[in-house]
């Protein structure tokens, strides 16, 4: 089975992928084409969402627009976090299909974050590397803002490096059974019309 021993999901396959789709709005917007047990569809649509909602989280804070358009902003935020979401525990999903047949050993660390919710990480440092970098360029800003810009953007560089290394040492781990992680189901009970309270009619 291709990538078995995870070979196609390194960090640095990953943050290639993120690092090229933030630099294409066209293939960071575009739906996947890719099979639904394909780990990297569920990547793919991990940092689509991430994308769009750094987008709408970017607008949610003006003050220059009326109430309505905030609003709008709120509900679109609310729906790519759900998919969002959704996306990482289809990551896990597809991960965990390969270590089928793999039993852990009796003194394996339980890892507490799962591999879908690292891959979610690494998506949204690779968001702040590539916008702090820009705030870091800008002609239209003083040398004391690009400056701390530059501080900020090495320091998340660092801890994009550290996490991707903790990625690729708790998958390299699970194929040896000496490390293991488990799907933790999000259940966004706002989202959930049959228990929010709100939405099915508990509370005014």
């Amino acid at each position: 089975m291709p990538g078995m021993h995870f070979d196609d999901v390194t960090s640095a396959a990953i943050g290639a992928f993120h690092d090229a789709r933030l630099l294409s709005i066209a293939a960071a917007n575009a739906e996947s084409r890719r099979s639904d047990v394909d780990v990297w569809r569920w990547i793919e649509t991990n940092h689509r969402c991430n994308s769009m909602l750094w987008d709408e989280e970017d607008q949610a804070r003006r003050r220059d627009v009326a109430d309505a358009s905030i609003a709008a902003n709120k509900r679109a935020i609310d729906g790519f976090n759900q998919r969002r979401n959704d996306a990482i525990e289809k990551v896990d999903e597809a991960l965990l299909l390969r270590l089928e047949g793999i039993v852990p050993a009796p003194n394996a660390w339980h890892n507490s974050e799962s591999a879908g919710s690292m891959i979610d990480r690494l998506s949204i440092l690779s968001l702040k590397t590539f916008h702090m970098h820009a705030q870091a360029m800008r002609d239209d800003a003083t040398e004391e803002h690009r400056a701390a810009c530059h501080a900020k953007h090495a320091r998340l560089q660092l801890q994009r490096a550290d996490l991707g290394c903790c990625l690729d040492t708790l998958l390299a781990s699970a194929i040896e059974g000496r490390a293991y992680w488990r799907i933790y189901r999000q259940y966004k009970m706002y989202n959930d019309a049959a228990l929010n309270p709100y939405l099915y009619g508990g509370k005014q």
